[in-house]
């Protein structure tokens, strides 16, 4: 297996990415074969000086980084040898089977469109976060900001995405689907949450349990909550805010500190053809290293295999 890394994205890259290279080799008994694109300036002294073995990891020269501030799809064009341009032509190359970064989003979103292609069948691929819920479970969100616009055919297919994910990668065996709302009735909500219900109700690849409302989030009602990227991105953020005011105010529970982002590493794009990873720009050690061992689980259960079979199911109904 050989695994993808930009290790020039992010605000503390590169060093806390080959921090979290050690870590992921100081835990892993058989690890994968990193393959790192970045400067070789830059990234071969921090090899040596964190003494990652030589054999665990390959450079591959990519003068140029594409900032987090710049235009994504101008940026790709007049930077072809980027850490995530030559990252995303190894893994369209197959000379990788997954990739990571945690640089600029949307250059990782135009690149992976380009580059990667959507699954036959897939009209919008989506990205998703998990949610921390008051028994220790954890639930999936999604769509939380690649499509800030959706028809209610769009959240029918991320409900599919959602629950083969939850299924081969958090191991949940019958994911309920829920569905965002102001209401549990089935009537309630706007034009798009009242066109999604039957849509879900009358879906037979997974298992829709009615709407969801806010309160319901972080409790155990659902495993799946749909919305739009709009919706979603907001709830995210907001999760995101009240694992950050428990740290401000010191106030330390077991369950607050779910809300880490970095236990979970970063979001895989749901319903591409092979596996690419986002991780958040002001990743650090914990977070690539989590990264690094989602990667390893997409391509062990051959996830997008999985999806691709699932779509065909849904095009014979």
């Amino acid at each position: 297996m050989r695994i993808g890394l930009d290790i020039m994205g992010g605000d503390f890259a590169p060093s806390e990415a080959i921090k979290g290279i050690k870590l992921y080799l100081s835990e892993s008994v058989n690890p994968a074969m990193l393959v790192l694109t970045g400067d070789e300036a830059q990234v071969r002294p921090l090899l040596e000086e964190f003494e990652i073995p030589s054999d665990k990891v390959q450079l591959v020269h990519a003068p140029q980084v594409v900032d987090m501030h710049e235009h994504p799809t101008k940026a790709l064009k007049e930077k072809p040898q980027s850490s995530i341009n030559v990252g995303f032509h190894l893994l369209a190359s197959g000379k990788t089977d997954a990739f990571i970064s945690a640089g600029n989003t949307g250059a990782m979103l135009v690149g992976t469109m380009y580059s990667i292609k959507p699954i036959e069948g897939v009209t919008r691929p989506t990205i998703s976060t998990v949610l921390p819920k008051e028994n220790g479970q954890l639930g999936l969100l999604l769509d939380v900001g690649l499509n800030a616009d959706c028809k209610p055919e769009h959240l029918n297919q991320f409900a599919i995405l959602g629950s083969l994910y939850a299924k081969h990668i958090l191991g949940i065996d019958q994911p309920r689907v829920g569905l965002v709302n102001i209401g549990e009735e089935e009537g309630k909500g706007n034009i798009l949450a009242q066109a999604t219900y039957p849509l879900l109700k009358e879906n037979k690849l997974i298992h829709f349990i009615g709407n969801v409302e806010g309160r319901d989030l972080f409790l155990d009602k659902a495993d799946i909550m749909l919305c739009d990227g709009f919706t979603g991105n907001i709830i995210l953020k907001l999760a995101e805010s009240i694992y950050d005011i428990t740290k401000e105010k010191e106030i330390k529970h077991e369950y607050f500190d779910q809300f880490n982002y970095e236990n979970y590493g970063g979001t895989p794009i749901l319903g591409v053809s092979k596996p690419v990873i986002i991780g958040h720009g002001i990743s650090k050690a914990l977070a690539f290293n989590n990264m690094i061992k989602l990667a390893e689980k997409l391509v062990q259960t051959d996830l997008p295999s999985t999806i691709k079979e699932s779509f065909k199911t849904l095009a014979d109904q």
